[in-house]
């Protein structure tokens, strides 16, 4: 059985959909550090999870990337949420000729064991290569991403590319009504056309192909 650590019961519907594992909630308060790298977050979120359960748990951390003002918000796109709010995050990015955005989430596993080398990066307590790109991270081994370390956590990424609008939309929650994908905001989706393309489902499905092999 895993655990997923997350106080969203959406998010664990939208993983028993890619896994046949049973998947249970798990509600951990666990301290998030402050950190530019979505990896490391959910990575040490991770590791106190799977220190409290004793037993495998997957957390993530999702956020929108503006590209035109250098992915801000980013890693920190709940507590800009909570403290500008949605409405001041369109009016930041209107201003932008470039309206370009993403939606990117990280799914980090952690069971007590070691992995093996795989596409996939895996943090050993401190990550090498932090700043690369999404792109290229997918294609970077884990000699290339880790550290020697304890309580190895495996990532998994997903992404889904988009543009700022005028909020649109009364579903979803969050960023959803201020972004576009293929001409209709996330907002305007019903859960299962959003869960067809969404970032984290994305990640989940990166997550499902290699858990199958575990």
């Amino acid at each position: 059985m895993l655990r997923f650590v997350t106080t969203n019961e959406g998010k664990v519907r939208e993983a028993r959909e890619y896994l046949p594992e049973p998947v249970e909630q798990l509600d951990f308060d666990y301290a998030e550090i402050q950190s530019d790298d979505m990896g490391a977050i959910a990575a040490e979120g991770a590791r106190e999870a799977y220190r409290y359960a004793g037993e495998p748990v997957i957390v993530d951390d999702a956020g929108l990337f503006i590209d035109a003002v250098d992915g801000f918000p980013g890693p920190y796109s709940s507590y800009v949420e909570d403290t500008l709010g949605v409405e001041r995050v369109w009016e930041l990015a209107k201003r932008e000729d470039d309206r370009r955005a993403s939606f990117r989430a990280v799914i980090a596993y952690c069971d007590g064991e070691e992995f093996a080398a795989s596409p996939d990066p895996v943090d050993r307590e401190e990550r090498r290569g932090q700043d690369l790109a999404a792109s290229d991270r997918d294609s970077a081994t884990t000699d290339e991403q880790v550290v020697e370390g304890e309580l190895p956590v495996k990532l998994f990424e997903g992404w889904v590319p988009g543009r700022m609008v005028a909020p649109r939309g009364e579903g979803g929650f969050g960023y959803d009504p201020i972004f576009e994908h293929d001409g209709t905001t996330f907002a305007e989706m019903s859960p299962a056309e959003k869960n067809a393309v969404s970032h984290r489902g994305r990640a989940l499905a990166k997550f499902a192909d290699w858990y199958a092999e575990r």
